[in-house]
């Protein structure tokens, strides 16, 4: 799981370069339509789907899906501690899934594309009147390169209200033009800020931090998002500055220079033979670590829940001839650098090809050492973060729960916080939902008293760390997840009625 858009320290792109048929926009064969069905049919479909659902649960384990953990452990040992996006470590990753998939009688397709790395040559700015001070400023990850020696001009602050830097109206109308703008961090991303002031007429942007003592890290998430110079500052710094433009001109340098640097990573698809190309149950795992670790909480957890269900299930019904709707699994790449895989993906389909998925199922952090069992809140009936996911996804939380409940596993809601791969999904309309055990949050009292681990801790300790080992995951949330995963792919195997609840 990535970091919060507005902390996002590694900085990518992506680019369309395809390398095989896209199994998640096959279309519909010629005649498929979502036409009603009889209710005798429907009543065979829940049943099938209830016995299929039975099945997998029983015959997809933990204990078997641990295997694979091992595997990615193996791979990170043998190629510098990671499985990072663009790395040997997750080509090697790729390859596993792939032949896995494959020998299960899968159709596996590879979708190939290329991110870009940030890497800063030059970074710094300097207050050159009233009186002289450099400032301690951080270049944004792609930003727009100055001449040699920088650029020097004015500062003009701009509006700080709710959404300080984010609409036209917080710059007055030509008094940017040929000015740096000073800029408060916070509601929109580092990009609409940029562009934001790029488009009052600024020629350098400074971006001050709403908190902390530390100077703010800008990201820009592709190149051609970079207009202008960008550097981030400290709170203290940036309301220091604000107090000096209030009284009069001041006048700064900024001088940055960024190389964006081209790395080549891959999606693994892989759909059953049989079922309906137009009603399309997705699910999705992302199978890179950071590169400071193994990464197999995150998520080498859920990309293993995925390859453990998907051969229980293709094992149950022939390679998946004998299903009502098609199943696909993805696993995604470069998810650490910005959901770069899952939005790739995504913004290849056409419409039809979107209306084709029925729902998305994410699965990114299933073994958490101090978890606590997380379902995505498609209803917002917790009513914190984002809103509601789109119409389905209520039903999916629902399915998740009722399943949770019969097994008497304690569980809470969770956000659509846009930090993983559901994202893009939900942005087309996509139902969506799925499970997840905490990262770098903290375990409360009342999940600590009803699930057992430590309240006032984080869920997981060595989240984004070298410690996300083998070592690091609760085997028991870890099974309890995959039988989460076994349900809802038999049950949406055969029955998408529910969603329509």
């Amino acid at each position: 799981m990535r970091a919060p858009r507005s902390r996002t320290t590694a900085a990518a792109l992506l680019s369309a370069a395809v390398a095989a048929p896209l199994l998640f926009a096959a279309a519909a064969p010629a005649g498929a339509q979502d036409a009603p069905r009889p209710a005798k049919h429907h009543a065979g479909q829940g049943e099938k789907a209830q016995k299929l659902a039975k099945k997998l649960v029983k015959k997809s384990t933990g204990k078997s899906a641990y295997r694979h953990l091992e595997k990615f452990q193996e791979i990170a040992d043998a190629n510098g501690g990671n499985r990072a996006a663009g790395t040997k470590g997750h080509k090697a990753s790729t390859k596993y899934v792939y032949d896995r998939l494959k020998k299960a009688g899968y159709k596996v397709s590879y979708q190939d594309f290329t991110f870009y790395e940030s890497k800063t040559l030059r970074e710094g700015a300097a207050v050159l009147s009233p009186e002289a001070r450099k400032l301690n400023a951080v270049a944004f990850d792609f930003s727009k390169s100055t001449p040699e020696g920088g650029v020097q001009a004015a500062v003009a602050a701009a509006r700080v209200d709710e959404t300080p830097g984010c609409e036209a109206d917080d710059y007055t109308s030509d008094t940017f033009t040929g000015k740096i703008a000073l800029v408060k961090r916070g509601a929109c991303t580092f990009a609409e800020k940029e562009a934001a002031a790029t488009k009052a007429g600024a020629i350098g942007l400074v971006l001050y931090n709403h908190s902390g003592d530390q100077p703010v890290k800008g990201n820009l998430e592709v190149p051609e998002n970079a207009h202008i110079p960008a550097v981030g500052i400290s709170k203290a710094e940036g309301e220091k500055l604000a107090e000096q433009v209030a009284k009069g001109e001041v006048k700064l340098s900024v001088d940055v220079a960024t190389k964006a640097i081209p790395h080549k990573t891959r999606n693994v698809i892989a759909e059953t033979r049989g079922g309906r190309a137009d009603r399309v149950v997705g699910l999705g795992a992302h199978l890179d670590s950071v590169p400071e670790g193994p990464g197999i909480n995150d998520n080498g957890s859920g990309s293993a829940g995925l390859i453990e269900v998907a051969e229980k299930l293709a094992k149950e019904t022939k390679g998946g001839k004998k299903l009502t709707n098609k199943v696909r699994f993805a696993w995604w790449s470069a998810e650490e650098l910005g959901l770069l895989g899952s939005d790739h993906y995504v913004k290849t389909l056409t419409a039809q090809q979107k209306k084709n998925i029925k729902l998305y199922l994410n699965f990114d952090m299933i073994g958490s050492p101090n978890g606590a069992e997380l379902v995505y809140d498609g209803d917002n009936s917790d009513n914190t973060g984002s809103g509601p996911g789109p119409k389905g996804s209520a039903q999916i939380e629902g399915l998740i729960n009722g399943f949770l409940d019969k097994k008497k596993v304690p569980h809470w809601g969770t956000d659509f916080d846009g930090r993983s791969d559901y994202g893009a999904f939900i942005a087309n309309g996509i139902p969506a939902g799925g499970t997840f055990t905490g990262a770098e949050g903290l375990k409360t009292e009342e999940q600590a008293a009803k699930a057992g681990g430590k309240a006032g801790q984080p869920y997981d300790p060595n989240y984004h760390g070298a410690g996300d080992t083998l070592k690091n995951i609760d085997r028991k949330i870890f099974a309890t997840n995959i039988d989460v995963i076994a349900h809802a792919v038999g049950t949406y195997a055969h029955d998408l009625r529910s969603l329509k609840g």
